[in-house]
């Protein structure tokens, strides 16, 4: 049987796009509240942005060296090139649309008004005309465009403002000129006068621009802006020290080719044809918007919206349990093992785990990776404290994470000043494993306290990405622990691991070797089922294996949020696949893979999705839920989701995904449902929160580029 055929496989890139529409589902839909519908418009230009600045500029240079392998699905670099622009040029027509009809007409039901000049009242004119000669003039430059001044470099989305003026008296000797807006100013300016009043700091200064060209008439004035390739190229087999040649690629990078370019729609055809001219991009690269440029600012308009709570998801308290306070974290996780479910279990118990490690005299040494951490890191400052104190302290930083390398390579610095041992990655791999590993010296010998995660270890997404982790102190895992990181660290090749499994290949051969299991258990006329959740599914070899598993007979249900290049629904090959997707109001980000196991169930968490690069690329960790009672959790936590009727949606046979049908079926959102599951266990302790256990109120799929602003992670843990 061949599972390799093209019609088998949905292209990578357009599977992306079509998760990216279902982020634009969430904005459209009326029964989210308001002000997180325009939350969740914002962060589909957030995705789209970063798609281009990575996938699509990879492509590209795939298309200038004349590459011409077809993927999966049996599409070209340059085919995907192609169906890629027609995309998004719908997708942003959409997303201006549901902006324009939909969400700024909603607003202004509930008296909250983005202005422009010709709106203001006398008050807020005068307001914004003293706060333009004030604040935005002297930090304005103007930049002329001609034969001794050639054009400006435009940085990556920067927000710029090209002109067309001419010399008084003489209006044919039209000239180009442009002016960045200053990032330094906020973009959502609020206005005197009524409440929640604002206006984009764009058309201030389109308005008084004039002034910085005396002597000339402002013929035309229309902003735009450029997303530039980012894709960092780091040569790691010919560099002798990567921190550096990452600091290099950083600098190198804001200069990249440009992959779209946007102009508002009241730029003339002129302007565009010079623009386009200037920065060397193609006529399918051009996007005309109706509307506000750059839609991320409506978080930034979310945020600055006052007196409309009810417009906002309900804010809830993580669960933070009480015994958490009055025992040593080792002797909670020496008596059992700890399944924590991040938001709704909170984050600090893991922050704790490393601060009590710190300050415990009987800790001899602190071994951690670190992918994505927060700009004011408390497990960074622990461990140097940990050092400080006299531990052997090693950290793995991973200066190659996509978008926070730059974050990365500042605390990796960092650590070293305090004296812990650094390793800045691996040449040809990124290590996105989440471990942390505990060596305690106790009366009965040396003990191991581990946590594992599927999750990055940042205290700020950790609010609103939803993940699992593992508190334990098992044995045999503690010895693969310290072999993995002996790896990292120096020279070693364990021949076996006991019971964790690592990538590359490792993870990929256990994933084979039980979906085997499973077809020889289905081929003996015996039940079998897998379960798995993930964030994307792309990797063709698992694909495959998962329709010979499907022929076999083997039930297979898979939850993936993101981007899923198999299909459902081909006879024969995939009938027994149902896949769902949630898109809600937390960015799902767990991993759960579930094996029925001839009766006797396995269940194991990772950090790697199904696809190649997890696979192949990519130092992961996979890791069993051994204790019954952590294992019946973690299930109950897959079947939630699994039944979820309000946020799923359904892959189709046609490729489309369809919301639940509800009728006759109990409403069920999931992640409401562990929100609600928290605050009665919250209720139960009869404990209010720690003061680091903070209410916190959702902040919807946010990219750890700009903390915390809005997604792709992994598709977005880049």
């Amino acid at each position: 049987m061949n599972y390799h055929k093209e019609s088998y496989y949905t292209n990578r890139e357009l599977s992306w796009m079509d998760f990216n529409y279902r982020v634009l589902e969430e904005a459209r839909d009326k029964e989210n509240p308001l002000l997180e519908r325009v939350r969740f418009l914002g962060i589909t230009q957030s995705n789209l942005d970063e798609f281009f600045t990575v996938r699509v500029a990879s492509l590209r240079k795939l298309m200038s060296v004349n590459y011409t392998k077809p993927d999966p699905a049996g599409l070209t670099p340059s085919d995907q090139v192609a169906a890629i622009s027609a995309e998004a040029h719908e997708m942003v027509k959409r997303q201006y649309n549901t902006l324009n009809r939909s969400l700024l007409p909603l607003l202004e039901q509930h008296d909250i008004r983005l202005l422009t000049m010709a709106d203001l009242t006398s008050e807020q004119y005068t307001f914004v005309k003293n706060y333009f000669d004030d604040e935005l003039y002297p930090a304005l430059t103007p930049m002329a465009d001609d034969s001794s001044r050639p054009f400006p470099f435009i940085g990556n989305n920067t927000l710029n403002i090209a002109l067309r003026i001419y010399k008084n008296g003489n209006k044919k000797d039209r000239k180009f000129a442009t002016v960045q807006v200053p990032d330094v100013f906020p973009r959502v300016v609020v206005l005197p006068g009524a409440e929640n009043r604002f206006i984009l700091i764009e058309d201030i200064i389109k308005a008084f621009v004039g002034s910085l060209f005396i002597n000339y008439t402002v013929k035309e004035t229309s902003a735009y802006r450029v997303i530039r390739d980012l894709d960092l190229d780091v040569a790691e087999e010919d560099t002798s020290d990567l921190l550096k040649e990452v600091q290099k690629q950083l600098k190198m990078r804001e200069r990249g080719k440009v992959m779209r370019l946007e102009v508002e729609k009241s730029m003339s055809k002129h302007q565009r044809t010079r623009l386009s001219k200037a920065l060397g991009s193609t006529e399918s690269s051009l996007y005309v918007v109706n509307g506000p440029l750059n839609l991320t600012f409506l978080s930034k308009l979310v945020k600055a919206v006052t007196g409309h709570d009810d417009l906002n998801y309900p804010k809830y308290h993580a669960y933070y349990p009480a015994v958490y306070r009055e025992k040593s974290i080792f002797d909670l996780i020496k008596d059992h093992d700890i399944l924590m479910q991040y938001p709704y279990d909170d984050f600090q118990p893991v922050v704790d785990f490393i601060h009590e490690a710190a300050e415990d005299k009987n800790v001899l040494a602190i071994k951690m990776t670190l992918y994505r951490v927060s700009a004011d890191s408390p497990i960074i400052k622990y461990l140097g404290q940990a050092a400080q104190n006299g531990k052997q302290v090693t950290v793995l930083v991973e200066v190659k994470a996509r978008f926070d390398e730059e974050n990365n390579v500042h605390w990796a610095k960092k650590l070293e000043e305090m004296g812990c041992h650094v390793i800045y990655g691996l040449i040809g791999l990124k290590t996105h494993c989440k471990l942390a590993l505990v060596v305690r010296r106790e009366n009965e010998g040396i003990k191991r306290y581990m946590h594992m995660g599927t999750g990055n270890y940042n205290d700020v997404t950790a609010h609103f990405y939803t993940d699992l982790g593992l508190f334990t102190a098992d044995t045999d895992m503690g010895i693969d622990a310290s072999n993995i990181f002996n790896m990292l660290s120096g020279y070693s090749e364990p021949p076996y691991f006991h019971k964790l499994h690592i990538s590359p290949d490792g993870i990929r051969d256990f994933i084979n070797e039980k979906l085997d299991a499973e077809i020889a258990i289905a081929k003996a006329g015996r039940p079998a089922l897998v379960k798995m959740k993930m964030n994307s599914l792309s990797d063709p070899q698992i694909i495959s294996k998962l329709y010979e598993a499907s022929h076999a007979g083997v039930k297979i249900q898979l939850i993936v949020r993101g981007i899923c290049c198999l299909k459902t629904g081909i006879k024969g090959i995939s009938d027994n696949i149902e896949l769902h997707s949630i898109i809600g109001r937390l960015l799902e980000h767990s991993r759960i893979y579930y094996f029925s196991n001839d009766g006797e169930p396995q269940i194991y968490l990772s950090s790697a999705d199904m696809m190649t690069r997890n696979l192949n690329r990519r130092v992961e960790l996979l890791f069993p839920l051994l204790q019954p009672e952590i294992s019946k959790r973690a299930m109950a936590i897959f079947e939630t989701m699994w039944h979820d009727t309000v946020k799923t949606r359904i892959l189709q046979p046609d490729d489309t995904f369809l919301k639940c049908d509800r009728r006759g079926l109990p409403s069920l959102d999931s992640q409401a449902t562990f929100i609600k599951q928290a605050e009665e266990r919250v209720a139960a302790d009869h404990a209010t929160p720690t003061p680091t256990s903070t209410a916190h109120q959702f902040i919807p799929m946010m990219s750890p580029k700009n903390e915390p602003d809005p997604l792709h992670d992994d598709g977005g843990d880049q």
